[in-house]
């Protein structure tokens, strides 16, 4: 899975726990998303997650 290009976060990996507390791998993905970004004046397609984007740590092209 894609990795956010500024904070680097990524899918996480953790433990489902039923009702009857089987237990079981499991991966929580995190909202990255493909968007076209400046970066150096010239736009360039980069993955980046929601929360960079809602905080403005990219700029949008």
């Amino acid at each position: 899975m894609a990795k956010c290009a500024v904070c680097g976060k990524g899918s996480h990996f953790g433990i489902k726990v039923s009702h009857s507390h089987r237990r079981s791998n499991r991966m929580w993905k995190s909202n990255v998303k493909s968007v076209k970004c400046v970066v150096n004046g010239t736009p360039k397609r980069l993955y980046v997650c929601a929360s960079c984007l809602r905080s403005g740590a990219v700029e949008r092209a």
